[in-house]
């Protein structure tokens, strides 16, 4: 089955998930597979005391300001649960326990606790992120702007805009009308700032929904008498993973490419060519 990293909207939702179920408590951490024992040592007993999210990187604040940094990755995967935590099952990197509930963490990319200035140069390399209000859409403009690189690579490299991952880029392409391969050189400034505002409204809908939807009313199954998408990615999308399907706008077909290592999608006529 393919796989797929969680795009900003879930880390969102994790971090959210955690105030809730922890916030302002001393939270029990222990390492069930050993490879965070020492890391789990120093947390245990601590106030979680915030819950942020930049990007795919999780960022849980305790009380001696020091942060536990999680990237999921692509096989990082968290469950949470109530009531008293069952014995582990799996690898279990990090449990949290608290408040009468637990939090599972299996597979992470990354879980290390960080120092006030290791956080600064993390968030320091990352682009602005559409879900966070201090983003700063003109910081990514800056470097796309000069970029001869295609606007389809630019939205997927997390030091120029964080958050968005395959499905996203694709779908804010389609919605705006924009051939993925265009030079981000190429772009004018009122196309990125429709770009960045669709961002800010679609991630917002993945964040309240838990899954990504990009299609506009008059597009969903029920306005046009089509079966729902059925993938495990879940949601109604236009273009992505819909390779040789017609458009749902135009009817033509989806088309498909692999472009920096990562699959491409399009709709060749709502995305006329501008290479």
């Amino acid at each position: 089955m393919l796989r797929a990293m969680p795009e900003g909207h879930t880390i969102h939702r994790l971090a959210a998930e955690h105030q809730r179920m922890f916030g302002g408590l001393a939270v029990a951490a222990t390492s069930p597979q050993g490879r965070f024992a020492e890391g789990a040592r120093q947390l245990d007993g601590r106030v979680l005391s915030s819950a942020d999210a930049h990007g795919k990187h999780l960022l849980l604040g305790f009380e001696d300001e020091r942060t536990l940094h999680v990237h999921l990755g692509i096989y990082g995967k968290y469950v949470f649960g109530e009531g008293p935590a069952p014995a582990p099952v799996g690898m279990v990197r990090l449990r949290l326990e608290g408040g009468g509930g637990f939090a599972d963490l299996r597979g992470p990319n990354a879980c290390e606790l960080l120092e006030p200035g290791e956080v600064k140069l993390l968030r320091d390399r990352l682009g602005p992120d559409p879900l966070r209000g201090d983003a700063d859409p003109e910081a990514a403009w800056r470097r796309i702007s000069r970029a001869r690189t295609p606007i389809a690579v630019l939205l997927m490299d997390q030091s120029v805009v964080a958050g968005p991952g395959n499905i996203y880029r694709a779908e804010v392409l389609f919605r705006q009308g924009i051939d993925p391969r265009l030079p981000g050189r190429r772009l004018s400034a009122g196309q990125w700032r429709a770009v960045w505002d669709d961002l800010v409204e679609l991630m917002a809908a993945g964040v309240r929904a838990g899954r990504i939807d990009t299609v506009r009313p008059e597009h969903m199954p029920e306005a046009m008498g089509r079966p729902p998408r059925v993938d495990g990615h879940g949601g109604e999308v236009y273009v992505y993973r819909r390779a040789g399907l017609p458009c749902l706008v135009c009817g033509t077909a989806v088309a498909t490419a692999e472009l920096a290592s990562r699959n491409l999608f399009w709709c060749p006529g709502c995305q006329p060519s501008a290479v």
